[in-house]
Formats: C-alpha cells, structure tokens, sequence
C-alpha cells in the first residue's frame, strides 16, 4: 500500500470535486483521483450555476481543485483500474502502478454519451451538437434547429426545443413512421417533420451548416440535437460487485447508472457515487450539490465509526480482560501483522549510542522495537499483552539469528519485583491520564542506577490538529507532561519535549500524501545513589 486515506474519490469533476471540499473541510484525508477527461470538456461554457454562470468547465474545474488542495487534499492525476476490499480497508489501484487504500470510497466517475454513429457528429459534439437545451438552448435561440430521431426522447427533444427557436425539423431518419396523433401535435407546434435516413453533418470551417439526407438533399442547420445513451463509467466497481443498472426517463431506458440513496449511498457498504454515474441527468450545479451531500454522508459514517473504535479502546485501556481479548482479536484478524516491523524512529535516535546491556521493551508488540534492540548486542525481555503478538516477536528474532525473553502481561498491573534494566523503554503505550501515570511510574522503578527511561507517546497537540485519534487529547501527553511524573533527586530529565515528524497518511490519517505529526519523547537517566552518606 502506497498511502490510506480516509475517502478515495474517483473522478474530479464539480461532484468529487465538491464531495472532497466537504471532506477536507471535515479534516479528513481526502485524495481524489482523475484522468484529466471531463465529459464537458467539448463545451465552450457551462449553464445554470448560479453564480458562474457562462463560466468554462475547465475554469470551475481549477477553482476546485485549488480550494481542495488548500484543505490539504491530494489530487492524483492517474486512472484507476481495479477497487477492491471492504469498507474501512478499500484498495485503489492505478494505472501508474501505485495503490491507494481508503476506509471508504466516492466514486464520481460520471458517465459516457454514446453518440449515433453519424459522420459529423461526434467532431461537434458540444458545440453544434447538443442534447440538453437547458445547458445550450439560450445560446442557439431563433436559430434554425435540428432535431435527430435517434432515441426514446427525441420527440420529447423536439417540442421541448421548439421553446427556444421557431424553427425546429425533426428527422425521422431510421425511426418508424409517426402516428397520427404524434404527427398532429408536432405540426400544432409548428415543428416540420422530414423523412428519410440521415447521412451525414455538413460544415463549414469546424461550424455546422446543414443535415444531408441519404438522398443528397442538405437542409440547412445551424444546431443539431441527438439524444445519445447515457452509460455510466462503472466498470472499475464490478470487483466491489457493483453493477449499473437500467436508467429511465418515464418509461424510455435511456441509459445506465449506479443506484444510491438520497444521500449517495450504494448497495455496496462502505461506497457513495454522486453526479452523473449516479444520476445521468445532473447539470454541473446538481452534480456538485450531490457530490457535497455524499460527502457529508461518508464523513458521518466516518464519525460513527471513529466513536465505535474509540469506544473499543477506552475499554481495552480500562478492563484488562476485555483489552486482552481485543488485543488478541486485532492481531489474530491481520495475519499479515499489524504494524510495520521497523524500529521506531525515537528508538533509534535516543538509544543509537547506549552500551548494550539489558532492555526491558514494555508493550512490544510484534517485536520491531526488541529485535533492533537484539541485533545491537542488548538482552531483550519483550512484554505484552498479546501471545499472537510476542509469538510473532520471538519468530522475528528467531529468523535474524536472535532471541527475546518473552513474557505476556497487562503492563497497566505489571510490576518487575526485584529485577532491573539499563534500559526501559515504552513507544506508543497510551492510558488514561489516571493509569498513565502510574505504569510510568512502575516503568521507571524497573530501571537500574545509572539506567535510561525511554517513553515515546503521540502528542496531544495532533488531535487539535486534524489528526485522526482514538479517544480525547488527554489520553496523549507532552514530554513536559511525562518528565513531571519523575522524582528530581532520583531522575535527570535528559530529554522532555514535542518532536516534531513527518508521516505518512495511513500513519495519521491526516492531510496530504505525508502529515506534520509530534511525538512527545522522554528520555531520563536514574540516578547513582551518593556513596557519601553518613551512617
């Protein structure tokens, strides 16, 4: 996995656009994925939004993308192949190579008109070519209008433009002959019905001119309207097993689309689809009040996920028999293990230089910190909560040549009797204020004279920041915090403070490809007791 984030969105048009304005200003890690081919692209300028309109779709698009990117979205210009997963552990892959994970996903992926394969029409698609007269109508008024029967909603096309221009023909083309009662309410309206196959568009420097009928007969047009079938861009979601189903206007089939709720949910947990994949008939301003609402939705499921989680860990961190069963869950469930297998960063800053001796590597894990300890000459005593987790701490060192003294126990009611460490060290244990304090406090009672206590903990300061946590900001500490904890006379506080890091989004769960984090680090050596006290 290249990066997680909360919400992949794939497509960049005004509806993922506007969904990951939401996001981001939902401080949620958002990266949106487009292949740079917006179904507007061929129009000149865009209608009906209030506020912009006349404005070219390219000109809006940009606008999005840099209020996106100021709310610290990433914008990935790539095409994505393949979804798969489930909700909270969706995959994303691209055609680059690179994949993206996400907890849930907003596919905007719009749709593809399928034109009628008539010579002319696709080069003036956009331009003299159109179908929707409340996107182009205004712009071809009293101009002569042609009108190509080549759907279910032609008829309905050629009254509804008869609004805008006097002069509409409807060409019959291949469709069957008209009745009696359809001919009589096109002629009421003035519209003229002409028969015959149509052959081609004609034009005139890139500008339609006429329609020329299979007999040669060319009549003169300045627009042309068609109606194409509108298919949505869905194949990338059958691996979720997401197929599009029949779109209809009253009772034509029309073309295609994903179905979601009102508010942009699919059949498929976990996956929202907004604008024109979802609804074929979106102008740009509904397609971005879509995408806003879907978005909306996902940071919700987001929010009631979040609490459930951080439910899970007030829990584990306050009753050890459900924290040992929910430590053990979470490992069993990601065989593949769950965290990395590197040191910490703090590890090997602060203990680069120690003498190697005994360590003591206090909630361990799967062992990333204990066998780099192992491997730079230190016995290592491994303790955790977790079997699965130390058992995969032991098969660690035992593929590097190394071994680790294992032992299993809650380090919130552990305490080392009379044995001692040069070296204690705790990263990431995270308590309640209450029992944070005193597992340091029995951390630092199992450090020899002369040993170093290692604690290295998420700062509080992240969650202020957008940083998706578990829990509240006082569950996290400041070095200055931990430092306070220790005796003067017994400790020498080498090192107390924020330090700040850069990580990566499935880390943090923050902005961008790489978030700006704090680790508070306390690093305290204990003292020698004086030799010169008087007996």
């Amino acid at each position: 996995m290249d990066e997680t984030y909360d919400v992949v969105v794939v497509g960049g048009g005004a509806a993922g656009l506007s969904g990951a304005l939401a996001l981001g200003r939902a401080r949620r890690s958002v990266a949106v994925v487009d292949d740079g081919t917006p179904r507007n692209a061929p129009a000149h300028e865009m209608h009906n939004y209030l506020g912009r309109d006349g404005t070219p779709p390219g000109e809006l698009l940009a606008a999005g993308r840099a209020e996106v990117a100021g709310y610290g979205g990433v914008l990935v210009e790539d095409t994505v192949t393949a979804v798969g997963g489930t909700a909270g552990a969706f995959t994303v892959e691209l055609a680059g190579g690179r994949v993206l994970g996400a907890r849930r996903l907003l596919v905007t992926t719009g749709l593809t008109d399928e034109l009628p394969e008539i010579p002319g029409v696709r080069e003036l698609w956009g331009t003299d070519v159109l179908h929707c007269p409340y996107c182009h109508g205004w712009e071809v008024r009293d101009q002569p209008v042609g009108v190509l029967a080549t759907g279910p909603m032609s008829l309905h096309q050629a009254q509804l433009w008869r609004q805008w221009s006097a002069d509409v023909v409807f060409f019959l083309h291949t469709a069957p002959e008209l009745d009696d009662a359809t001919a009589e309410a096109l002629a009421a309206r003035g519209v003229r019905v002409v028969r015959g196959e149509v052959a081609a568009l004609e034009t005139d420097g890139g500008r339609l001119t006429g329609v020329r009928l299979a007999g040669g007969e060319v009549v003169p047009r300045a627009a042309v309207v068609v109606a194409p079938r509108f298919t949505a861009r869905s194949a990338v979601l059958a691996g979720l097993g997401l197929e599009p189903e029949p779109f209809r206007m009253g009772d034509a089939v029309v073309g295609s689309h994903v179905p979601v709720d009102p508010r942009g949910a699919t059949a498929v947990p976990g996956v929202w689809a907004a604008g024109n994949v979802a609804d074929p008939g979106a102008q740009v301003i509904g397609a971005a009040a879509a995408g806003l609402l879907a978005g909306a939705a996902v940071n919700a499921d987001l929010v009631a996920e979040d609490t459930r989680a951080a439910v899970e860990v007030l829990r584990a961190q306050s009753d050890p028999e459900y924290g040992e069963q929910w430590w053990e869950e979470r490992y069993r469930s990601h065989g593949d293990g769950v965290w990395s297998g590197r040191v910490n960063d703090v590890l090997a800053t602060e203990a680069a230089d120690l003498p190697p001796g005994r360590a003591l590597d206090a909630g361990a894990g799967e062992g990333g910190d204990a066998v780099w300890l192992a491997r730079r000459g230190w016995a290592v005593t491994a303790l955790d909560l977790s079997r699965t987790a130390l058992d995969r701490a032991a098969a660690a060192a035992g593929a590097a040549g190394l071994t680790l003294d294992t032992r299993k126990a809650d380090v919130s009611s552990w305490q080392p009797g009379e044995e001692r460490w040069d070296l204690v060290t705790a990263s990431f244990l995270h308590f309640p204020p209450a029992t944070r304090d005193d597992v340091l406090r029995t951390l630092a009672s199992a450090v020899t004279p002369g040993g170093t206590l290692l604690v290295t903990m998420h700062d509080g300061s992240d969650v202020s920041h957008g940083v998706q946590r578990p829990g509240l900001p006082e569950w996290y500490a400041t070095g200055a915090q931990l430092a306070a904890v220790l005796e003067p006379a017994e400790w020498e506080v080498q090192v107390a403070e924020s330090r700040p890091r850069q990580a990566r989004v499935h880390e943090a769960h923050g902005h961008g490809d790489h978030v700006h984090v704090a680790d508070a680090v306390l690093r305290a050596r204990r003292r020698q007791p004086s030799s010169g006290s008087a007996v």
